[in-house]
């Protein structure tokens, strides 16, 4: 699309309670949507018969399924399924990652009006995760698993609360497992098309995960309904998504909603192409996206900043497959954290250079309970960290903060819409819980808008409320903020933070290092005690730390001192949430002895700020 690429004007509507809150809608109405997704698969089974739909590597290839092959497929399924007994009322777990058999068979039973789990792989294949695994287990009470290898999930399946449920596997290499190929022969006695006319908006297509970051995870029934209305809330935000079809390359996970969700139905809805990536923005891994990027490119780009981070870096150094990259590219998309303005820069230059334009480098917000779109930010922000306004359909409540730090209002934010949840999986007390009296789900997450005068700019995220805690001294600390603006001032070498200080008296920090940019930057790592001891490093840290402290004189956002973290976060400890994200609760209290020696006594290796 180029320099000719257009974007829809921001409009809300703005109105103010008696009680002051301020409910903000999109000036924009919401178009009619489809019933269920397999609507979208006969639109475009018909439409676009010979286009790819999905595919995951093959050899030195894909293997690819288009979207008439896909329709074949997943109606061979679906009948097998209702064959074997399986209904709304059996659900299906899904423990493998993301793969063109684990769409189909998503797709197959939704189909048929059956709900598919999808859990974490790493709850699987991570021994001292399996609690997690057994907790869904005995909450779903699923009638079937499913995994890719069986083999790889051998020790899983053996669980005692998992070992009497029958179980489907694309690779078999387990006795009691029945082959995927076996469900793609159908069954000619069943009445599929009768099945699916009973599949309607508030069938439930999944029952997805929370992360589990404050309590067990909770289940949220998510139905056709949430998915398919947010597609079309999102595609009249975007309108470039309906004028080609979009493409992408992705590794998201499809255990949680942004991945299985978000972007997997935004291909199906508008008629894209998935292409299946098996790297992730990990050391050992992140050499897979490069090579898959280096056979197939996209329309679309999805990933979480420190993916972005390092996407950023292989893109510097290698013309080509910038070129490539950048030259069909109408959306790079962030999500789990805002990108630092640093990657945000580096991405704008590049796209310049190459093409004379800059795609459009944006996020939206929302949660599992939202399916999960509630806010997009759809015009050309000038930085990271903006949010947008409210898709269609959506009603957000803005709760003023009666405690505000600074000269912008903070608000909690909370959200009504038909792309919003109703109730939690068999738990009718938190379901009542989380609505407040006029039905507004609560979200726990605070912001701000980027210019109060013009609400059109759109809301700028402020962190989650739980994450925000008080000092001695009765100052409140924004902790979701403070630590993005932390992580933007001790970029690249830190590759994420937690913030100490509840109920002390000063701001401390524990830094996760990022080590490729610390040994890129010509520092070295040296570990005592769990912690890097390294002067060198620790002045750079100090010093810039200094710098930010004397730029925020606040006792709100000054740090007083900090320790960088030789031991990465572990997911088996818990200290990792399925989506990735770190579960700050979890580190302070595994890392309690730390945080202790943080406050009580010098060691070497404490960074004291001036």
């Amino acid at each position: 699309m180029g320099a000719n690429r257009k974007y829809l004007d921001h409009t809300v509507d703005l109105k103010r309670q008696d009680n002051g809150n301020l409910i903000l809608t999109s000036g924009y109405r919401l178009e009619p949507s489809a019933t269920n997704t397999g609507e979208w698969l006969h639109h475009w089974a018909k439409e676009a018969p010979s286009r790819v739909f999905i595919a995951e590597r093959s050899g030195a290839g894909w293997r690819s399924e288009t979207y008439f092959a896909t329709l074949e497929k997943i109606r061979a399924i679906a009948a097998s399924l209702i064959a074997r007994g399986l209904d709304e009322t059996t659900p299906i777990l899904i423990l493998s990652g993301n793969g063109v058999d684990h769409g189909l068979l998503s797709l197959a039973a939704q189909y048929a009006g059956i709900a598919t789990v999808p859990v974490a792989e790493q709850y699987s294949l991570i021994p001292q995760a399996r609690g997690r695994l057994v907790h869904a287990v005995e909450l779903i009470k699923p009638a079937m698993l499913f995994a890719d290898d069986g083999e790889k999930y051998e020790d899983a399946f053996s669980l005692d609360a998992l070992v009497d449920i029958p179980v489907v596997a694309s690779r078999p290499g387990l006795t009691r497992a029945i082959a995927f190929a076996d469900l793609l022969k159908g069954d000619t006695s069943v009445d599929l098309d009768a099945r699916h006319a009973l599949v309607g908006p508030d069938s439930v297509a999944k029952i997805l995960m929370t992360s589990g970051s404050t309590s067990l995870p909770k289940g949220v029934l998510t139905t056709q309904r949430m998915m398919c209305v947010n597609q079309t809330q999102i595609a009249t935000a975007l309108p470039f998504l309906k004028e080609r079809p979009p493409v992408i390359v992705d590794w998201l996970p499809w255990n949680h909603v942004f991945g299985g969700s978000h972007n997997f139905n935004m291909m199906l809805a508008n008629g894209g192409s998935f292409y299946v990536d098996e790297g992730k923005p990990v050391k050992g891994l992140f050499d897979k996206t490069i090579e898959n990027l280096q056979l197939v490119t996209g329309s679309l780009a999805f990933n979480v900043p420190v993916g972005f981070g390092m996407l950023l870096k292989s893109l510097e150094h290698d013309d080509r497959l910038a070129q490539r990259f950048f030259e069909n590219l109408d959306m790079l998309f962030y999500a789990g954290a805002s990108l630092p303005q640093y990657i945000w820069k580096g991405m704008e230059r590049l796209a310049m250079k190459i093409t004379g334009s800059v795609p459009l480098l944006t996020s939206s917000w929302g949660l599992t309970e939202t399916a999960p779109a509630c806010t997009l930010q759809y015009q050309p922000p000038e930085s990271s960290g903006v949010i947008g306004v409210p898709l269609p359909g959506v009603s957000v409540k803005l709760i003023p903060d009666p405690n505000p730090t600074d000269e912008k209002q903070r608000y909690e934010i909370r959200v009504k819409g038909p792309n919003i949840f109703t109730q939690y999986f068999k738990d009718l007390k938190k379901s009542a819980e989380a609505f407040d009296d006029e039905d507004f789900f609560l979200t726990g997450d605070a912001v701000k808008f980027v210019d109060p005068n013009e609400p059109a700019r759109g809301l700028r995220f402020d962190g989650r409320i739980s994450e925000d805690f008080k000092l001695t001294s009765g100052t409140w600390v924004r902790a979701g903020q403070l630590r993005l603006d932390l992580l933007a001032i001790l970029a690249p070498l830190a590759a994420d933070l937690v913030l100490t200080g509840q109920d002390r008296d000063k701001i401390g920090l524990m830094i996760f290092p990022n080590r490729d940019a610390i040994t890129a930057a010509g520092f070295e790592i040296s570990e005592a005690e769990g912690m890097v001891s390294d002067e060198a490093l620790q002045a750079e840290i100090a010093r810039r730390l200094a710098d930010f402290s004397g730029r925020n004189s606040g006792s709100s956002s000054r740090i007083a001192f900090a320790v960088i973290l030789s031991d990465p976060a572990s997911f088996a400890e818990g200290e990792i949430t399925a989506k990735g994200n770190l579960n700050f609760r979890t580190i302070l209290d595994k890392r309690a002895s730390i945080v202790e020696k943080l406050y009580t006594r010098d060691f070497n290796s404490k960074i004291s700020i001036g």
